[in-house]
């Protein structure tokens, strides 16, 4: 037992070493915060990454979902419409910062934020639609922000470039939600029409018609959106595992962090007393 304990001592050392190595490789450069903001405010039309065209897709999103949020309570075709757009803009400023060469960090983190609260205020709603089920649309809420937050700040720590580059060592089911386009897009769309289905679900109670119902029986009853949301329910169960997942990753991530940091302290420490 006495040779163990140096030995498992040793090894826990060497991945701390590794760690730091790793940090050391992808360190990114600190920024003055006053300084940052100097720039922002100084900053000339010509290079100026608010009218980035990636970042006013951004803002036009924003709008349609406030729209979208407005109409909810009374007008459930525009308010559809606004909000599907508006998802479906996730898709456009992507591309169009990589062709453009305008892709920012400000924007990333739009992006990211619209997208949050933008589910967000439609949970709320179902919340009030379903009573019911109301617990399940709060905890979807609380799993949404708390993986994503985690996620980005564990990517932040790591000096990585962006929350997307995820490498297949660290996650494989993060790997490839991340890294491969159509499979993101496909997951976070199905994830959203289920939502807007069961949202439609609470103003639809006419059923599927009768000539659709004899070729395919087992609809009899249902209505349009609540296919829709049948359909669509194991991809938006599928993106809810892989929010646990990531936010057990980047709890895990985290936590390796403070571990390095404390070994450095108390090896700082042991030179000082020395």
């Amino acid at each position: 037992m006495s040779e163990t304990k140096p030995n498992a001592a040793s090894a826990f050392s060497s991945r701390i070493d590794a760690v730091l190595k790793r940090r050391r490789a992808s360190v990114i450069e600190v920024v003055d915060a006053k300084s940052a903001v100097d720039l922002a405010t100084a900053q000339s039309y010509s290079e100026n990454v608010f009218l980035f065209v990636p970042n006013l897709i951004g803002y036009s999103r924003i709008i349609l979902a406030a729209l979208a949020m407005h109409y909810m309570n009374h007008h459930p075709k525009y308010s559809t419409v606004a909000y599907c757009v508006s998802q479906l803009l996730d898709a456009v400023d992507g591309h169009a910062a990589r062709y453009l060469g305008q892709a920012s960090k400000f924007g990333a983190v739009l992006d990211m934020v619209t997208d949050r609260a933008t589910t967000s205020c439609l949970l709320c709603y179902l919340s009030s639609a379903y009573p019911q089920h109301a617990l399940i649309f709060q905890f979807l809420i609380a799993l949404d922000f708390s993986s994503h937050y985690m996620h980005m700040y564990s990517s932040l720590v790591t000096g990585s470039k962006s929350h997307k580059l995820v490498t297949s060592d660290v996650s494989r089911i993060l790997w490839f939600y991340y890294n491969d386009p159509t499979t993101l897009f496909l997951i976070c769309a199905g994830n959203e029409l289920f939502f807007v289905a069961l949202y439609l679900a609470h103003w639809v109670h006419t059923p599927i018609s009768l000539s659709i119902v004899a070729v395919l029986p087992i609809l009899k009853g249902l209505t349009w959106p609540e296919l829709i949301a049948l359909v669509c329910f194991p991809v938006s169960a599928l993106k809810n595992v892989i929010n646990i997942v990531q936010l057990w990753k980047a709890s895990k991530i985290l936590v390796g962090v403070d571990l390095v940091e404390r070994a450095k302290a108390r090896e700082a420490a042991k030179r000082d007393n020395a």
